[in-house]
């Protein structure tokens, strides 16, 4: 995404900095998990946690080489841990840490939309009773039909709300599973406990099957629901984009202080938050179709 229509906290999020935090993150609760379990030293794990670090620029300049991102996160992270390392990312294959990894990031990004969408239903409700008696037309196929209020098309917006807000719940719990079951999803390396263990501290649930990767599905269903949520939001800009037109006058979004609509006419005040909205859902909704065509894993 752009650095114009990047919400910081999620931008954050999905930075190569805390991209590779959370592999750090999945290696020290295997290596830990493993501890625990007697497979590797003690010492070895704690070293791991201790001086476990990375540089992205050596990450990247290994990786030049290697053309594999694991194999120079692993080196990078070796060395700052040192003789240690070589219990890193054992009985490990890549998407063990990729995806389990991922999983973190997403479960941080549905925090951050459930956060901001119920500041917005608190913002609809409170706006929705202020106008729950101001009159307005009501419109069927953009013509007038009927009196009704605003605070009902309000309410309208606050329900649908929070069905998007429990849909975004509900797919968060689908992608906060964790997997350590080898290159095919065997355990041919590790026990299914190793995983339990490892998933647990991340505060994750273990995959109950895997493959080489979590199943796509999960991440289907999430894009899905951000979909379903950014239509919502594009009903509600195209609602106010349509109401705000000169000719009709009935709503505007705010104008702050030194806002320019125009270079050439001072006069307008464009709906230009409102335009974006409506952009960003249908980028949601590309985002959405290409988790389809993934979820056949070829």
């Amino acid at each position: 995404m752009i650095p114009r229509y990047t919400h910081p906290d999620m931008g954050r999020i999905w930075s190569d900095q805390r991209k590779y935090e959370t592999w750090l993150q999945v290696e020290i609760a295997a290596s830990e998990a493993m501890a625990r379990a007697g497979i590797v030293p003690v010492e070895a794990a704690r070293e791991i946690r201790a001086r476990g670090g990375f540089d992205i620029a050596r990450i990247e300049a290994i990786e030049q080489v290697t053309q594999h991102d694991v194999i120079a996160f692993t080196t990078s992270v070796a060395e700052h841990v040192g003789p240690a390392a070589r219990w890193l990312h054992f009985g490990l294959t890549s998407s063990d840490v990729i995806d389990t990894a991922q999983a973190l990031q997403m479960r941080d990004a549905c925090d951050v939309l459930l956060s901001d969408l119920e500041g917005l239903m608190q913002a609809v409700h409170a706006r929705a009773a202020e106008h729950r008696r101001t009159p307005m037309i009501g419109r069927t196929h953009g013509v007038h039909a009927e009196p009704m209020t605003f605070g009902l098309k309000l309410a309208l917006w606050y329900a649908e709300l929070a069905r998007d807000v429990a849909r975004i719940r509900r797919a968060r719990e689908g992608i906060s599973v964790g997997m350590l079951s080898g290159a095919v999803g065997t355990f041919a390396h590790l026990p299914p406990a190793i995983e339990a263990d490892a998933c647990r501290e991340l505060g994750l649930e273990p995959a109950p099957v895997a493959s080489q990767v979590i199943q796509r599905d999960r991440h289907a269903e999430l894009l899905s629901a951000i979909a379903i949520t950014g239509s919502s939001l594009e009903k509600m800009a195209l609602e106010i984009r349509g109401l705000q037109k000169t000719e009709i006058g009935e709503v505007e979004e705010p104008f702050g202080k030194g806002q320019k609509g125009s270079s050439a006419m001072p006069h307008k005040r464009n709906p230009i938050g409102c335009e974006q909205i409506v952009g960003m859902a249908r980028l949601l909704r590309s985002n959405a179709g290409a988790a389809f065509e993934n979820n056949a894993l070829w």
